[in-house]
């Protein structure tokens, strides 16, 4: 079994639409949310390194839709690794509606970043920082 970051996220009025269904840029505005939190929780010195040249570049992102989620729901984003390698981190992510007596899988998202550093002359490819691969490291999909 794979180990998952679990983010939740109550589902406010205005985050539908005037179908009363959730605005389709919303999930991928959570992905957002779950990665910082990811670092606020496991590495939070890349929050700090993000104000000293540090860059986390998203290079892809995407979500399947699978079902609605509406006001007052619960939605509850896991979060998996996808790929370390070099410079990249791919993540994926699994939404799930966690206030039905089963949760129900109503999306599945994606996003890779690119870590990069700022310098004089823009920006640089740079390793991913060992703090974010030690902290990833238990999250790798084996799937």
């Amino acid at each position: 079994m794979t180990r998952t970051y679990d983010y939740r996220h109550p589902i406010t009025l205005e985050e539908t639409n005037l179908v009363g269904n959730v605005y389709f840029a919303h999930y991928v505005r959570w992905q957002g949310h779950c990665r910082e939190r990811f670092l606020a929780d496991h590495a939070p010195g890349m929050l700090a390194a993000l104000s000293n040249g540090f860059a986390m570049v998203t290079t892809a992102c995407g979500c399947e839709y699978f079902g609605e989620l509406t006001a007052a729901d619960v939605v509850e984003l896991r979060m998996t690794l996808s790929e370390l390698d070099g410079n990249r981190v791919g993540m994926g992510f699994d939404y799930f509606r966690i206030n039905a007596a089963v949760p129900q899988l109503v999306a599945r998202g994606s996003q890779t970043i690119a870590c990069m550093s700022r310098g004089p002359d823009g920006l640089q490819p740079t390793p991913v920082p060992e703090e974010l691969r030690d902290a990833l490291r238990p999250y790798l999909n084996s799937r």
